[in-house]
């Protein structure tokens, strides 16, 4: 099976297609490319799990200047006029895409070659990218039901989110030895998403003393922000120090580690938060970002509203992280009820779900009909 990948902009939307290239993979041979955006977030991430990755240009319209719009109008079109010369070259039996605008151009690519498409939301509303490609999809796979409202309904099977396989089967207590923490007693996780979230370190690194008098805490910044929260290390008296465990960045399972470890999450309300919170039974204080489409709002409602996260607004992040973090960490049976109400959302089966729906466009397009 030769398969085409694309979508991304965030790490929660790249890394659902390396969960179902895998779980691909189990089932028999499939050689993959992963075509998006020229320096964008998903050609790091592709380079990072050793995938080849064909870059073409792409731009976003959506809330940008006229003159802007344009000039990226023109970008994708030239974008898909490249996608199309690499599918004519080498026809994929397939595209698995989840949206973003570089994924428009691709998908355009598919449709006219007669590709199948199997297109994956990982958030739950879906923006203008993920509304067009439903268009041209061939099946839809959704996180939550609740999507279904959304897509055209016909095309829709809820699967989940497909969780990283470097997340399967990790150990709460080896996680917790491999990271330095304490077998007993809170820990607090803290991250921002794969470049970090300025607010939420401003927050912690201001109130880091009050948060260490209640839980050890592993902060993972970002690299933008990591010089100045690291050099906070270096004025905190010494019997706290051991209680702080910041990190640029956690790679693969070294976070898998870190969220099983962690008795509290405050975190964005990405996409990925559906499936890997979730898989963990993870609690969390999300934090919605405040300064884009409202899609971070619903995946906080969505969790909230199921009794397994909090949500904290991000102008409120100063004054009252601390107060709910102390709130949550005193209240075990609260926690533990949180904890079981993300478990019951966990779908482990997501990412096989999706990879057999691509199987079957191969088997399809064997007898001659997708």
């Amino acid at each position: 099976m030769f398969l085409w990948m694309a979508g991304g902009g965030t790490g929660g939307h790249v890394y659902p297609g390396l969960a179902v290239l895998q779980a691909l993979r189990e089932q028999g041979p499939v050689d993959v490319l992963y075509v998006g955006g020229r320096g964008s977030v998903e050609e790091r991430l592709a380079a990072q799990a050793g995938l080849p990755f064909a870059g073409i240009p792409a731009g976003g319209v959506h809330g940008l200047a006229p003159w802007r719009a344009a000039v990226n109008l023109v970008k994708l079109a030239r974008g898909f006029l490249a996608a199309l010369r690499l599918g004519r070259r080498r026809r994929p039996d397939a595209l698995f895409v989840t949206g973003g605008y570089a994924s428009v151009p691709v998908a355009l690519a598919a449709w006219a070659l007669r590709v199948p498409i199997l297109l994956y939301l990982p958030d739950i509303e879906p923006g203008l990218a993920v509304r067009f490609i439903a268009r041209l999809a061939t099946r839809i796979g959704v996180t939550v039901e609740d999507s279904r409202a959304f897509l055209p309904a016909h095309k829709v099977v809820v699967t989940g989110y497909p969780v990283r396989p470097e997340f399967a089967g990790i150990d709460r207590t080896v996680a917790r030895g491999t990271l330095g923490l304490p077998e007993g007693g809170p820990v607090l996780l803290v991250f921002g998403g794969s470049t970090g979230a300025r607010s939420i370190n401003q927050a912690v690194v201001e109130n880091l003393e009050a948060l260490l008098e209640v839980a050890h805490v592993v902060h993972v910044s970002g690299e933008r922000d990591w010089p100045w929260v690291a050099a906070r290390v270096g004025v905190l008296p010494a019997s706290a120090r051991g209680c702080y465990h910041p990190y640029p960045y956690l790679h693969g399972a070294a976070m898998g580690q870190a969220l099983a470890a962690a008795d509290l999450a405050v975190c964005r309300a990405g996409a990925s938060t559906l499936g890997e919170l979730p898989h963990f039974g993870l609690p969390a204080v999300l934090v919605p970002y405040p300064y884009a489409w409202r899609y971070q709002w619903v995946n906080a409602e969505w969790l909230a509203s199921r009794g397994a996260a909090v949500i904290l607004e991000d102008a409120r992040l100063k004054e009252d992280l601390v107060p709910i973090v102390r709130s949550l960490l005193s209240d075990p049976a609260r926690l533990a009820e949180m904890r079981a109400c993300a478990l019951a959302l966990a779908r482990p089966d997501a990412a096989k779900r999706l990879a057999e729906i691509l199987r079957s466009f191969q088997r399809s397009a064997g007898k001659g009909a997708v």
